[in-house]
């Protein structure tokens, strides 16, 4: 049997901002893995801020570095968002579908298993505008827009999709109401667990030490 070595890459929610209990969602599935003696390896490779097109720069040498053949994306919400105006996007829907696209084709020269975790909801209380700047927002309208996106595209190419948009309420944010809270990276954790090991994304071969 092949290691398997799991790469999961995103943003800052993957890198686990805010989450000092566990580190966040990425490294509690990590634990649970481990604790649980399953012989798969896991690289939490998310940098704050980053977007598809930011992914796509680093994506191929540092998943090919790990030897990883099962890849798990989580990204995206940077993209959604705007300055000052819906007419001024980070990243237009049309070239974010390219950029989902061309991160999928280029993990399928490798990697055996790839699955996209959608975008989470924020508390757009208090992300429109974003109180640490007032004009960065992220707006829910957009976000689900984003997220339609990729949930699409998996379902063309029948690549797994987990749904988390609408999973955290507004108690499992910190106060900027876009990062999640401990609890709302535990919900997360809770949810990409359960479906790895309800579709087999990790085998259930257990480590002989």
């Amino acid at each position: 049997m092949k290691e398997q070595n799991i790469c999961i890459f995103g943003d800052s929610i993957v890198w686990g901002a805010f989450d000092p209990e566990c580190g966040g969602w990425a490294n509690r599935v990590r634990n649970y893995f481990e604790q649980n003696n399953y012989e798969a390896y896991f690289s939490s490779m998310g940098i704050c801020g980053d977007t598809t097109t930011n992914l796509l720069e680093r994506f191929e040498r540092e998943a090919k570095a790990r030897g990883g053949n099962i890849i798990i994306f989580a990204i995206g919400i940077n993209d959604a968002r705007y300055f000052r105006s819906k007419d001024n996007p980070e990243l237009s829907l049309e070239r974010f579908r390219g950029n989902i696209e061309e991160l999928y084709l280029r993990a399928a020269r490798f990697a055996e298993k790839i699955v996209f975790v959608g975008l989470t909801n924020v508390d757009d209380s208090k992300t429109m505008p974003g109180e640490w700047d007032g004009i960065t927002f992220y707006d829910n309208e957009v976000i689900k827009q984003y997220d339609a996106a990729i949930r699409t595209f998996c379902k063309e190419k029948n690549v797994p999709f987990i749904n988390v948009f609408g999973l955290l309420s507004e108690t499992d944010f910190i106060g900027d109401g876009l990062h999640p809270s401990s609890l709302g990276h535990k919900k997360i954790f809770e949810k990409v667990k359960d479906f790895l090991l309800e579709h087999g994304i990790i085998e259930n071969i257990v480590a002989g030490w």
